[in-house]
C-alpha cells in the first residue's frame, strides 16, 4: 500500500496552498514560517516531486501541486464533515434544500428566522442530490415529491405544486394582460429540467410557436432569465410571490397547472431531534401554506 504522508505535512501544504504564502499559512496554523516551509519540504521529499515554485513574493503551484492540493482540500473537508456528524455542535442545524428553493424562498426569509432564533446556527446545504440524514448529518430537508417518504421520517407538506407562467413587465409592455393564448404561443419560453411547458400548453389547448427558447438546468435560472426580460418562465407560485409583489414579475395568464409533486419538509422521527432542530421544523411549518 502507498504510505499516507504525515498529517502535519498535509496540513501545512493545505494552508500554504490556500494562501500561496508560507507566512500567512504559519499565522493560520499558529506556528513559525520556517516550520511550515519545513513541513512542505518533507512532503515534497516524501512524494518525490516539487509541489510549489518558490517565488520572491510568495508561492506558485506546480501542475502536480495544484492537482494534489485540490484533492487534499477535499479530503480535509470530508474529515471535518465526518467529525461534525459524530459530534454535532449545540445549536447547529443543517438543512438540505434545492438550489432554487434556497435562492428564491429560503434566503429571502432568513432574516425572519435569524430575528426569531438568533441562537441557532442554521447551515444550508443547497443541492439537487438526495441527502442522507445519517451519512450527511442532515437535520431537516425540503424536497419536492409525494408520500410515502419512509417510516423513519416525519413529513409536513409546506407548499403545493401550483405552476404559473410569469414574465417581466418589459416583455409584456406591447401586449395587454392577461395574455391571449395566441400571444402566449408566440412569445419565447424559458425551459428548466422539469420541462413543464408541454403539459401547461396542453391544458390551455395552445401551441408553442415561440422558437426553441432558452434551456436552463434550474428553475431559479429560468426565473432570473425571466426577470431580465428573456422570456416566460413556469414556476411554482409560492417561489414567485415576492417578485410578483415587488412588480418585478407578472403572472401572464390566470390559468395554472396543478401537479402532485408538492414541497415537503422532512425530518427524522423520534426523540433524538435536538431543541434547535425542533425549532427549525416549527419555523418552516409556520411559514408554509398550511400553517
Amino acid at each position: 500500500m502507498t504510505q499516507i504522508p504525515p498529517l502535519n505535512s498535509l496540513r501545512a501544504f493545505d494552508a500554504a496552498g490556500r494562501h500561496l504564502n508560507f507566512r500567512a499559512a504559519a499565522d493560520e496554523m499558529g506556528v513559525t514560517q520556517g516550520a511550515v516551509a519545513q513541513q512542505v519540504r518533507q512532503l515534497e521529499a516524501h512524494l518525490g516531486i516539487p509541489l510549489f515554485e518558490r517565488l520572491p513574493k510568495g508561492l506558485a503551484f506546480t501542475s502536480s501541486g495544484r492537482s494534489y492540493h485540490g484533492r487534499v482540500v477535499t479530503a480535509f473537508e470530508e474529515l471535518r464533515a465526518a467529525t461534525a456528524t459524530l459530534r454535532p455542535e449545540p445549536g447547529r442545524v443543517l438543512v438540505s434544500v434545492t438550489p432554487t428553493f434556497a435562492a428564491k424562498w429560503l434566503i429571502p426569509n432568513l432574516p425572519d428566522f435569524s430575528a426569531t432564533h438568533p441562537q441557532i446556527d442554521l447551515q444550508i446545504l443547497a443541492t439537487e442530490k438526495v441527502s442522507s440524514f445519517h451519512g450527511d448529518g442532515i437535520d431537516v430537508a425540503i424536497r419536492q415529491g409525494k408520500p410515502p417518504f419512509g417510516a423513519a421520517l416525519d413529513a409536513v407538506r409546506l407548499f403545493r405544486q401550483e405552476i404559473i407562467a410569469v414574465a417581466a413587465p418589459s416583455l409584456l409592455a406591447p401586449h395587454g394582460l392577461p395574455l391571449s393564448r395566441e400571444t402566449l404561443s408566440h412569445l419565447p419560453k424559458l425551459h428548466d429540467a422539469h420541462d413543464l411547458w408541454p403539459a401547461f400548453l396542453r391544458e390551455l389547448k395552445a401551441d408553442d410557436r415561440g422558437g426553441h427558447g432558452l434551456r436552463l438546468s434550474q428553475t431559479a435560472l429560468t426565473m432570473d432569465a425571466a426577470l431580465s426580460g428573456q422570456g416566460i418562465a413556469l414556476v411554482s407560485s409560492f417561489l414567485a410571490q415576492r417578485d410578483i409583489a415587488a412588480g418585478h414579475l407578472v403572472q401572464v395568464i390566470p390559468e395554472t397547472l396543478l401537479g402532485d409533486q408538492h414541497f415537503y419538509m422532512l425530518a427524522m422521527r423520534g426523540p433524538k431531534r435536538s431543541h434547535a432542530a425542533q425549532a427549525v421544523v416549527e419555523w418552516f411549518a409556520a411559514k408554509g401554506e398550511y400553517a
